[in-house]
């Protein structure tokens, strides 16, 4: 095949995959293993208590059912008062790999959501593309920064936490911790949050496999307690450990189910 050849058949994938595959959903692969998705619908770029974010690199498809809690989400915001929610990446149109490594970004069931609980007026078009999250965490990683944080933060998490289906939602281990510090009463709702590398700035919110979609594959589900125990103390640990070389990022190939939805095969 000639180069113009190539040229045409990467326009031609590229261009499909823009486009959601039609028909039922289908949900294939799952959270670690790479995937795809069929049937997907698009979060709305703004609605009641939420804006999209960065929509020049950021992709907003996703199943049904994570546009429907996103969608409930931002109006549970809203009535109380919140600032809107912010959201980035959920999935490509078919699914798929995203920039940066997002694999558990490839099968509509993920969503990034902004954390910073700051009171703002709603951003403009210009300023939805060129806004930069803050940073909830503390430069030398040990802590929230305190300029930043506040009790709206933890009223967001607790109603993330109250979603439909959610499965976990990974948070920077400061902000868990903060969390572990603070939360009174019901902390039953602590042990859907996780924590996880980065996320500083941003929740990542992971539904569950829906009952129907047999190929969708569920993750182990998070360890029974409430997460403040001593595993959360490993995480600020490896803060003192000397970062080690490591391979450069190779993510998983797609299930084989996979090739004709991600090549714009119907």
């Amino acid at each position: 095949m000639n180069l113009s050849a190539r040229t045409a058949v990467f326009l031609t994938i590229t261009l499909a995959a823009a486009s959601p595959a039609p028909g039922p959903l289908r949900i294939i692969g799952g959270p670690n293993t790479g995937g795809c998705i069929a049937g997907a619908v698009s979060l709305p770029p703004e609605g009641p208590g939420f804006q999209t974010i960065h929509l020049d690199r950021s992709a907003f498809w996703g199943a049904p059912q994570t546009i429907a809690n996103l969608e409930q989400f931002g109006r549970e915001a809203k009535a109380a008062e919140l600032p809107a929610l912010l959201v980035e990446d959920i999935s490509r149109a078919r699914g798929g790999p995203l920039p940066g490594g997002h694999v558990s970004h490839q099968i509509g069931l993920d969503a990034d959501v902004g954390l910073d609980m700051r009171l703002r007026a709603p951003l403009t078009s210009a300023q939805r593309n060129t806004i930069e999250l803050t940073s909830l965490v503390a430069a030398d990683g040990r802590g929230v920064d305190p300029g930043v944080w506040s009790p709206r933060v933890t009223a967001l998490l607790r109603m993330a936490a109250g979603l439909p289906g959610v499965d976990r939602i990974l948070v920077n281990p400061a902000i868990k911790q903060q969390l572990c510090r603070e939360v009174t009463g019901d902390r039953s709702w602590l042990h859907l949050i996780r924590p996880w590398y980065g996320h500083a700035a941003h929740m990542h919110i992971r539904f569950r496999c829906p009952a129907d979609q047999t190929e969708c594959v569920q993750a182990a589900p998070p360890p029974p307690g409430d997460g403040c125990d001593a595993t959360l103390q490993w995480w600020f640990d490896q803060l003192d450990v000397p970062a080690r070389p490591s391979a450069p990022y190779k993510p998983p190939p797609a299930p084989a189910a996979c090739k004709a939805i991600l090549a714009g095969g119907d």
